[in-house]
């Protein structure tokens, strides 16, 4: 990487300041190559150049734009206002439940008429609004209208129960909460120990008895509300727009700040790394709740002019017939979705398609052929990135298997390396000057991406709890510098019990962590052993159990895994290992 760096100094150095002539500097770099090891550089340079100044290109468009609407002091409320003007009668959004087309000028006006609303309920700029509801169309607007006071929306988990949601609830200082009338039950479990000055509004079909009592019907006040623009608040690119929870490493959820610019930021670099068009059709059936259905796909609507198919939640036997039935371009995947494809039946639907491009994370590099060419799909894109983070990765050449690149010759460009951790502890690993160790090619560590606040694509903007902010580490790339921490990749978690398996309700247990967790902190596996074991310094001493994972032909303990048609946990042989294994279980 410091050779690259070195290179390309040269050569400006060279050419700009000594102005020598062409075939002076390139003998010096020749001379350079050589002398440093270079013939294995230069195969590099060849292999990746063009990959690489692509990816700087969309880097450089994307910083660029981010700092002019700095300077303007647009926001994505203003931005959205632009898309409206160039062509307020196209469809902007398509909600598949009920088959409701809304163009960009009916959008608009839903939600200024939300933002009047709020504005006439006493809610002003700096104020927070949580948002408890499924997908939708009126999801968009709601969050949107919010924008467009300088109100805070706290986009809550529609898994959430309990203790989770209203630790969300407290945690956002919300002053109102919106919720949809199908989370009612979920509402009504908690109302009594909200704090009583929370104004509690609903929407849908509305169902007096099913709602707290205080709570009012929001959907005929939204008809009543003017739908001009109501006077903009003073707020700039690097303003609140709403909060994403993330989970939490303490079991409760974490609210990452999300700002305009980085709203901004990452719907942008998809658009241009992925080379989008206005015309193409998404189709969002993730949570509106999360960045990946909200920024990376919603965003190309508001931002950029695309339609979008809104579907409450992901259907693997409704997926390819969605897809035609609205002439669908670009699908969103997430985690295991497309395995889900996979284990579907084959079918005429699944060909007949106009898609041309997948995009998301989480495509397993063992199913990755047999997804493209069994579904037709010319184009997979695939990132790696977190709602907070400020080190995301592109797969812009289509590499199969991989979620992303760092350049080999312009590293300076985009400072983002994998550095050596203790797999124990996950500790960063250092070198005698304190500073961390970066991995060699081959070796595992954990993706950092150096923080510069002042750079709109190298700054972090946390978490609204401060000190949630555990994922900073001091002098990483040099002295003195500060570096996200982007953690390891989750998978189905396993609950390892120090306790003999006849001693445990089984059912009973799954009962409890249905009312208490959401659905993504269960544990899937259960393994039951005499003690835990710890190291020196009192540590669980968790590597061991990682690399048996659930195998019963390696571990002899007893296991478990939730079967998710039962409810509850069954136990786990070898039959049952080979089901999953094959992904025939649904988990």
């Amino acid at each position: 990487m410091l050779l690259g760096a070195s290179l390309v100094g040269v050569l400006l150095f060279s050419k700009l300041v000594l102005k020598l002539p062409w075939t002076q500097v390139g003998f010096s770099l020749l001379l350079l190559y050589l002398g440093s090891g270079g013939w294995r550089f230069v195969r590099i340079f060849i292999k990746t150049i063009r990959r690489d100044i692509f990816g700087g290109l969309v880097l450089l468009k994307v910083k660029a734009k981010v700092r002019r609407y700095l300077r303007e002091r647009r926001t994505v409320p203003l931005l959205f206002a632009s898309t409206v003007q160039r062509h307020p009668d196209k469809t902007a959004l398509i909600f598949e439940g009920t088959d409701t087309h809304w163009t960009f000028r009916q959008l608009d006006d839903y939600s200024s008429s939300v933002a009047n609303f709020l504005q006439a309920q006493g809610l002003a700029s700096g104020d927070v609004v949580a948002l408890f509801m499924e997908n939708r169309n009126e999801f968009v607007g709601l969050w949107l209208g919010m924008a467009k006071l300088g109100v805070e929306a706290a986009l809550i988990n529609t898994n959430l129960r309990r203790d989770a949601l209203r630790h969300c609830l407290t945690t956002s200082k919300a002053r109102a909460l919106v919720f949809g009338i199908e989370l009612a039950p979920a509402i009504c479990e908690i109302h009594t120990s909200l704090d009583p000055s929370l104004s509690l509004l609903c929407s849908g079909p509305w169902e007096p008895s099913s709602v707290p009592t205080s709570t009012e019907h929001l959907d005929p006040l939204l008809d009543k509300a003017p739908k001009h623009l109501p006077c903009h608040p003073d707020k700039g690119f690097t303003d609140k727009l709403f909060y994403i929870y993330t989970s939490g490493t303490t079991g409760l959820p974490k609210a990452a700040i999300v700002v305009h610019s980085r709203y901004y930021r990452m719907a942008a670099l998809v658009y241009y790394g992925f080379r989008m068009r206005p015309d193409d059709i998404v189709y969002d059936c993730l949570p509106l709740y999360h960045s990946a259905g909200n920024i990376v796909g919603m965003g190309q609507c508001l931002l950029h002019g695309m339609t979008v198919v809104i579907r409450k939640k992901f259907s693997a036997s409704r997926f390819w017939d969605d897809c035609i039935k609205y002439n669908c371009t670009i699908v969103q995947y997430i985690g295991e979705l497309c395995r889900y494809l996979l284990n579907q039946p084959p079918r005429e639907a699944e060909t007949r398609h106009q898609v041309r491009m997948a995009i998301g994370n989480g495509l397993r590099q063992s199913i990755w052929t047999d997804f493209t060419s069994r579904f037709h799909i010319p184009q997979v894109a695939e990132f790696y990135g977190a709602t907070e983070c400020n080190c995301s990765l592109g797969n812009f050449d289509s590499q199969v298997g991989a979620c992303g690149f760092n350049s080999r010759i312009l590293s300076f460009v985009y400072p983002i390396r994998l550095v050596r951790v203790n797999e124990d502890t996950m500790e960063l690993i250092r070198g005698p000057d304190g500073v961390c160790i970066p991995c060699q090619p081959g070796q595992p560590g954990q993706l950092v991406g150096r923080i510069i606040q002042q750079d709109p694509l190298r700054r972090f903007d946390g978490y609204l709890n401060q000190g949630a902010n555990n994922k900073i580490a001091q002098d990483v790339f040099k002295k003195g510098d500060q570096a996200y921490l982007t953690g390891t990749e989750g998978r189905a978690g396993m609950a390892a019990v120090a306790s003999p398996a006849s001693s445990c309700d089984l059912e009973s247990f799954a009962r409890a962590l249905e009312k208490e967790l959401p659905m993504y902190a269960r544990p899937i596996f259960l393994r039951f052993l005499l003690e835990l074991h710890k190291t020196g310094t009192y540590k669980f001493q968790k590597t061991e159990l990682r690399k048996e994972g659930f195998n019963p032909a390696l571990v002899k303990d007893p296991l478990f895994y939730l079967d998710s048609r039962k409810g509850r946990y069954v136990s786990l042989d070898q039959e049952a290992y080979t089901r999953i294994q094959a992904g025939k279980e649904k988990l």
